[in-house]
C-alpha cells in the first residue's frame, strides 16, 4: 500500500511517463504472446525483419495512443471513452503489424496481428480498469454507503450524479416494484423494499436517499413512516417542479420536509378566489416583512395587483421583502409596483393617509406580536399592537373607502389561556363590531376573519428550533409529554387566507382544516431518527439525542382549539369552514377600547386583565400576570422604593 501511495502522489508528468513505459511493455509482451499463442515457440522472432515490425509497431502504438488523448484521461475517472480509444488504438496497432509484416517480408503469421491485439487490448484496458478500482477502494473509505429509494428515472439520474461523488458511494437501489427485484440498473442490484432493514445493518448504509419527487405527501409520509425506525439518516431530493424549472439540481440533497411527516397533500387554489379581491387591484398588507405577510405577498405577486403597498415596521424585514418582491416582479414579467413603507400599525394617522393616498382596495392585516411568553412578558405593548393596531388598521380602512379587510387570526384566540390570544380574540371583537356597524350604515369595508393553528417553518416555530437542537447534538427541549397543535405550511396557509376573504361577506370568521392534530414529542422523535440518530432514554442509554421536557411556558395550553362553539358550516372551499360567533355592538366595543387604552396608558395590569376577563373572549389565565415592567415595579415597592409614573405620560 505504501507503493501504492507512493504512485498516487506523483505528479501528473511522470504518471504520464509511468503509462508509457507500462504501454511500451504491453505491446512487447502481446507481440511475443501472439507469437507463443499461434505457433508455440518464438524461434522466429530471432529474425531480424520481425524485431523491425515490434520495433515499428511500438512507435506507431505509443503515437497513436498520444494523439488519441490515452495519456490526458484521468484514471479515476476512466469512462467508455478511455475504453473505446484504447481499442482503436489496438486496432491500428494491430494493422501496423500486419502491414509492416508485409512490407518488410518478416516471417510472421497471418493471425498474429489478431491475437495480439486482443492481448494488447486486455492488457491495456484491463490494466487500467485495475488501477480505477484500486483509486476508487481508497477514496470510498471516508465516503458514506447510501441506498437509493427509488428506481425510477429520479433515481437513476441521482446515482449518475453520485457515481464520481467523493462524499457519498451507491450500494443499490430500493423499490417497491417487485419486477425489479434483483435486477441491475447501472451496476447496481435492485432491492425489494421489504429487504432495506437488512441491507441497512448488513451493508452499514449511512444514508437513504429518496429519489421519488413525484409522490404524494401522504405517500412520502407512508414510505417515511417504514424508514423512521432505521439507523440511517433519511434525505431526500427537491421536488420535481423545482428540477424541471432549473431551481435545483437532483443532486441537491436536503433534509426531509416537514410537512412530508404530516402527510397532508395540499389542495390546488382556485383561481377565481385567489384572483377575486388581487387582480388589478391596489393591495396592502401590514406586517409584510413578517412569516405570513411575506408569504401573502409572494402569493399576491403571482396573481397580478395592481400596486402592492407593504406596511411593516421592522426596516430589515421590509427591505428584504421589498428586494426579494422586486426580483420576483422581474423574474413573472408582472407590471407590478412595490411600494414599501415603514410604520405602525399603532399610528391610525399614518394607516389613514396611506390607504387614502394609494386607494387601497384589500387589506391583508398580519402586523401582531404573536409569541405567546413575549406577549406574556410585555402585556401593555401586546395589548397595544394585537387590540389598537387592529382596530385603528380596520378604522382607517373604514375611512379610505377599502372594499375588503382580512385579518390573520390564530387558534389560540379560542378560549385562551394567554395575553397573546386574548388579544387576538378582542381583535376579532373590534372587526366584528365595525362589520356589523357598516351593514347597519351602508357601509362599503368587508370585514372577516380566518383563525388557523401553527404554520411550519415560521418565525418561532418549533421545527427550525428542533433542528438547530439535532445539529448541535442536543438536547431537544420540549415542554410537556402530552402537548399537542395543528400545523399548516406557509404556502398553503397563505393561499387559503386569501380565499377566504374573496368569500367574506361582512363580519365573517373562517376556520381553515388543519388536518389532525400532531404530537410534539412525536415530531421530535421523528426528526431524531430521521437523522440518522437515536433518542437517548432511560430505555436507550446509549443514544444520541436527549429530550429535556422544560414545562409549559408562560400561558401555554397542551392543545390548542379553532372553534370556541359547535356551529360551524361548510363552505364552497373543502378545506375553509366559516363560523358565527358571538360579538359587542360597536358602541359597547368602544367603551372596552376606551378602558383599555386607560389602563395601558397608567400600566394597571390589575385593570387590563379584569377588562380582558369581562370581555367575551372566554379568557381563563393559568398563571398570574407576568409582565416584566410590572413586576420590577412590584418588587421596587415591596422593597419601599416607589417609582413614579413620569407625568410627561
Amino acid at each position: 500500500m505504501i507503493e501504492l501511495n507512493t504512485i498516487w502522489r506523483l505528479s501528473r508528468f511522470k504518471k504520464r511517463l509511468l503509462s508509457l513505459i507500462f504501454d511500451s511493455i504491453f505491446i512487447v509482451s502481446s507481440f511475443y504472446a501472439s507469437y507463443w499463442a499461434r505457433l508455440g515457440h518464438l524461434e522466429r522472432l530471432e529474425d531480424a525483419r520481425a524485431i523491425y515490425v515490434l520495433a515499428g509497431t511500438l512507435l506507431i502504438t505509443l503515437i497513436v495512443f498520444t494523439k488519441l488523448g490515452l495519456y490526458r484521461a484521468v484514471l479515476r475517472y476512466l469512462t467508455f471513452h478511455a475504453l473505446a480509444v484504447i481499442s482503436l488504438g489496438t486496432l491500428i496497432s494491430a494493422m501496423a503489424v500486419a502491414v509492416l509484416s508485409f512490407y518488410l517480408d518478416a516471417p510472421v503469421p497471418r493471425s498474429v496481428p489478431i491475437i495480439y491485439g486482443a492481448f494488447l487490448c486486455i492488457l491495456c484496458g484491463g490494466s487500467r480498469l485495475v488501477i480505477r478500482v484500486l483509486l476508487s477502494q481508497r477514496h470510498a473509505k471516508g465516503r458514506k454507503g447510501v441506498l437509493i429509494y427509488g428506481a425510477g428515472s429520479a433515481g437513476r439520474q441521482l446515482a449518475l450524479a453520485l457515481r464520481n461523488s467523493d462524499t457519498h458511494k451507491v450500494i443499490g437501489f430500493i423499490d417497491e416494484d417487485v419486477t425489479l427485484e434483483k435486477t441491475v440498473l447501472m451496476g447496481l442490484v435492485v432491492h425489494n423494499v421489504k429487504k432495506i432493514h437488512s441491507i441497512v445493518e448488513k451493508r452499514k448504509i449511512d444514508q437513504i436517499l429518496l429519489a421519488i419527487p413525484s409522490a404524494s405527501r401522504s405517500r412520502r409520509k407512508e414510505i417515511l413512516d417504514s424508514l423512521v425506525s432505521l439507523s440511517a439518516e433519511v434525505l431526500t431530493v427537491p421536488d420535481m417542479k423545482d428540477i424541471v424549472e432549473g431551481r435545483a439540481t437532483i443532486d441537491e440533497l436536503k433534509d426531509v420536509d416537514i410537512d412530508d411527516l404530516l402527510g397532508r397533500d395540499p389542495v390546488e387554489p382556485q383561481p377565481s378566489l385567489m384572483e377575486a379581491n388581487i387582480r388589478g387591484k391596489v393591495v396592502m398588507v401590514t406586517g409584510a416583512g413578517g412569516s405570513i405577510g411575506s408569504e401573502l405577498c409572494r402569493q399576491i405577486i403571482q396573481y397580478g395587483p395592481k400596486k402592492l403597498v407593504l406596511f411593516e415596521i421592522s426596516e430589515f424585514a421590509l427591505y428584504s421583502i421589498d428586494r426579494e418582491l422586486n426580483s420576483l416582479v422581474c423574474k413573472l414579467g408582472a407590471g407590478v409596483e412595490i411600494v414599501p413603507l415603514l410604520g405602525s400599525v399603532q399610528r391610525i394617522n399614518r394607516l389613514a393617509v396611506t390607504m387614502s393616498s394609494f386607494s387601497v382596495q384589500t387589506v391583508y392585516h398580519a402586523a401582531a406580536y404573536k409569541h405567546v411568553p413575549l406577549v406574556e412578558y410585555n402585556v401593555v405593548e401586546g395589548v397595544r399592537n394585537n387590540v389598537f393596531g387592529t382596530y385603528y388598521a380596520a378604522k382607517a380602512a373604514v375611512e379610505a373607502g377599502v372594499e375588503s379587510f382580512v385579518l390573520i387570526s390564530t387558534d389560540k384566540a379560542v378560549r385562551p389561556t394567554n395575553v397573546m390570544g386574548t388579544t387576538k380574540r378582542v381583535a376579532e371583537l373590534a372587526l366584528q363590531a365595525l362589520a356589523e356597524d357598516q351593514k347597519q350604515n351602508g357601509g362599503k369595508t368587508r370585514f372577516c376573519m380566518v383563525r388557523f393553528g401553527n404554520v411550519l417553518g415560521s418565525s418561532g416555530s418549533v421545527i427550525p428550533l428542533f433542528k438547530r437542537q439535532i445539529a448541535a447534538g442536543g438536547p431537544l427541549t420540549v415542554t410537556h409529554p402530552d402537548i399537542i397543535r395543528y400545523f399548516m405550511t406557509i404556502p398553503e396557509a397563505a393561499q387559503l387566507v386569501i380565499q377566504a376573504g374573496a368569500m367574506g361577506r361582512g363580519g365573517d370568521v373562517f376556520v381553515l382544516d388543519m388536518g389532525e392534530p400532531v404530537k410534539i414529542i412525536d415530531l421530535a422523535v421523528n426528526l431524531v431518527q430521521l437523522s440518522g440518530l437515536d433518542v437517548k432514554s432511560e430505555s436507550n442509554p446509549h443514544g444520541d439525542i436527549e429530550i429535556h421536557f422544560s414545562g409549559l411556558r408562560p400561558g401555554e395550553k397542551l392543545y390548542e382549539e379553532l372553534l370556541i362553539g359547535d356551529n360551524v358550516e361548510r363552505t364552497a372551499h373543502e378545506r375553509i369552514m366559516t363560523a358565527s360567533e358571538r360579538f359587542l355592538s360597536l358602541s359597547e366595543f368602544s367603551d372596552l377600547l376606551a378602558r383599555l387604552d386607560t389602563a395601558c396608558h397608567t400600566f394597571d395590569h390589575e385593570s387590563i386583565r379584569k377588562l380582558l376577563l369581562e370581555a367575551p373572549t372566554d379568557f381563563s389565565p393559568t398563571n398570574g400576570i407576568g409582565d416584566l415592567v410590572w413586576n420590577a415595579a412590584k418588587q421596587n415597592e415591596r422593597q419601599g422604593n416607589v417609582v413614579p409614573i413620569p407625568k410627561s405620560l
